[in-house]
């Protein structure tokens, strides 16, 4: 039962990066119907710039002045890639969804030319402690990954909620036709999602990273479980890109602890396809109702 317990606190704080990867995967989608395949390369690319900036490789600078500059930079490049796939985004969703894996190439591309493929770390600046409460053990870096999902996603909630571009986003997810007919600009309602997406990327690499590695490849991977969340929560449910992350983190952590760790793309592989049979809406769909 005590490692059951601590299993669980795991895969929730690993299901907190997979909901701030999710909810970009479902931002981009609800707003222009385009899964965006690039999502975990430009993620990478992102996480390698603030290594950049820190490592000496651009420069020695301080932690938070490096992921202020990668924040501005990761704006443009995501204003850069909505600008290439906007002339396919309303002509077909299925066009522009494929032009996202060229985004995500070049971006993988990018990243080795600049940075080579060798593998290197990228730690957070946290203190070091842990304290054990009954079979779960707190860490500095658990504090961290909860604190920064919670700012995040609440600060997301707000600026969806209480924003003006935020009420044109509800609307133009609800429905496009009628927003364009109402004088919205669904580009620019675009342009915010790809913008706020490529930012929670960032965010999401830089507490993936310290618990593992950084390589050209490495944060694409991760984001794959993000996929998998987006799909069990609802890739029309900012909610359930939540829910889903939670979700994914404690089931793959257990079935990697009871079972075997190897099988890990198995497990989600089979996670998705039972999902898509039983909930093919996402796991909320099932209480019904829309907003409009």
């Amino acid at each position: 039962m005590a490692d059951f317990i601590g299993l669980i606190w795991a895969g929730t704080i690993s299901g907190c990066l997979y909901a701030m990867g999710a909810v970009g995967l479902v931002l981009i989608y609800k707003s222009s119907n385009v899964v965006n395949f690039a999502h975990g390369n430009l993620a990478g690319l992102a996480a390698f710039l603030v290594f950049g900036f820190t490592a000496g490789t651009f420069a020695n600078l301080s932690w938070g002045v490096a992921v202020v500059i990668s924040l501005a930079i990761m704006v443009a490049v995501m204003a850069v890639t909505y600008l290439l796939i906007a002339p396919l985004v309303f002509k077909s969703d299925l066009t522009s969804t494929i032009a996202t894996l060229g985004v995500g190439l070049i971006a993988q591309g990018v990243t080795q030319l600049l940075f080579g493929s060798n593998v290197v770390s990228l730690d957070l600046p946290l203190p070091r402690w842990m304290v054990e409460l009954g079979p779960i053990r707190v860490s500095s870096y658990d504090i961290a990954v909860l604190g920064v999902t919670a700012l995040a996603i609440g600060g997301l909630y707000l600026l969806i909620e209480r924003t003006r571009i935020g009420i044109a986003f509800r609307a133009v997810s609800a429905n496009p036709f009628a927003s364009r007919v109402c004088g919205l600009n669904l580009r620019r309602t675009h342009m915010f999602s790809f913008i706020v997406a490529g930012l929670l990327g960032l965010i999401a690499s830089l507490l993936i990273v310290p618990t593992t590695f950084l390589s050209s490849t490495s944060v694409a991977s991760f984001m794959l479980q993000a996929f998998g969340a987006a799909v069990v929560g609802g890739f029309n449910s900012l909610p359930g890109a939540v829910v889903g992350g939670i979700f994914i983190g404690v089931v793959m952590n257990l079935l990697s602890f009871y079972i075997a760790a190897e099988f890990s793309n198995t497990y989600m592989l089979l996670i998705i396809l039972l999902v898509l049979n039983a909930f093919p809406q996402g796991v909320l769909s099932i209480r019904g109702g829309a907003r409009v």
